[in-house]
């Protein structure tokens, strides 16, 4: 009898995950809003925690956290968005040049010392297409919205999305507790004190990256972007944005950066060593400060997932559910780790 109810609620298990994975994939194209509502609700709620323990209700913390985080992502886009673009047109006419360098300067060394057959590398048709294909990113922009509004779904959609975003962040933001205890009391009454224990160590690991991870990030992302722009380096603001994006990954963003930056400070100078030294100085100090000051300050000994978890959780729920995936990749891959390391446990023990 208890063979026959245990496997009757493994069966049931399964199905509710099929069902659930399969209601993702149709509901799809609807949910992004209120995925993305639910992630930036789960960012500012430690915010709001704090500012209700300085006295204030729960509605007015949520209101200005969320008028806080809404002038600054409007700060952040409107300073932003006219610096990369300036970055990427500059980009975008010096890739010829930097082609025909690498091409007649950098292919014969690597010839000389490595061996590396130039032939292999056909840049002069990269270079061609690069010089009449890629437009300006102000024709970009153009370009997308001429095509989001040839459609009346697609453009309804994205205003949807848009004006949903920030109603679900803002509702969820004010009634996390209520939605947590909700979800907490469907649970059976014997199950709560594990699935509350289990809830907590995903809490952990998600707070980890979609919080400390993302500070970590950005504080890269900055310092990197203010030593490079310091150093003289033209393309500095971009490299050192990118560099911060990859941090994702740990030590992913130095590579990146360093090997970019270094190729742009040989391009872009003709007594090249001493920026070159100050940039890997710049790229050095921002790997001390990661290890000593960023890291231990956002992120702790929280335990987190493992980089190659994170690339393969991102990339596969982005190729299974498009950008729905991509905002449920972390959490999911959160939860999945932590149920593993418990029936690890178990098993073993």
């Amino acid at each position: 009898m208890n063979d026959a109810l245990s496997l009757y609620r493994s069966a049931l298990g399964l199905a509710l995950l099929v069902l659930s994975g399969l209601l993702i994939y149709w509901l799809q194209p609807i949910l992004a809003p209120f995925l993305a509502g639910a992630l930036l609700a789960y960012l500012g709620d430690p915010l709001a925690r704090r500012l209700q323990r300085i006295g204030l209700n729960r509605t007015l913390a949520v209101s200005v956290v969320f008028l806080g985080l809404t002038a600054l992502a409007t700060a952040a886009v409107l300073m932003l968005i006219p610096l990369v673009g300036r970055q990427i047109d500059m980009l975008r006419t010096q890739l010829p040049a930097m082609l025909t360098w690498i091409q007649g300067t950098l292919l014969p060394w690597l010839q000389q010392t490595a061996g590396v057959d130039p032939a292999t590398l056909d840049l002069a048709a990269v270079r061609s297409a690069i010089s009449e294909h890629w437009q300006s990113t102000g024709n970009i922009a153009a370009e997308v919205i001429a095509r989001v509004t040839r459609s009346g779904m697609a453009l309804a959609g994205a205003i949807a999305t848009l004006a949903l975003t920030p109603v679900v962040a803002f509702y969820l933001l004010r009634d996390w507790d209520h939605v947590l205890d909700s979800t907490l009391n469907i649970i059976p009454p014997r199950w709560r004190a594990t699935t509350a224990r289990l809830a907590g160590e995903c809490d952990e690991v998600i707070s980890a990256f979609l919080r400390g991870q993302l500070l970590v990030m950005i504080s890269l992302g900055i310092f990197y972007s203010l030593g490079l722009w310091l150093v003289g380096l033209q393309l500095g603001i971009l490299i050192g944005m990118l560099s911060g994006l990859a941090a994702i990954v740990p030590y992913l963003g130095f590579i990146v950066g360093i090997a970019a930056a270094t190729v742009a400070v040989i391009f872009q100078f003709n007594d090249w060593l001493i920026p070159l030294l100050l940039v890997w100085f710049v790229y050095g100090a921002g790997q001390v400060l990661e290890s000593v000051a960023f890291t231990p300050l956002f992120v702790g000994d929280r335990i987190g997932l493992h980089p190659v978890t994170v690339i393969f959780a991102v990339l596969a729920g982005g190729q299974l559910f498009g950008f729905v995936g991509v905002l449920l990749a972390l959490p999911v891959a959160a939860v999945i780790a932590v149920l593993l390391r418990h029936a690890h446990a178990f098993v073993t023990g």
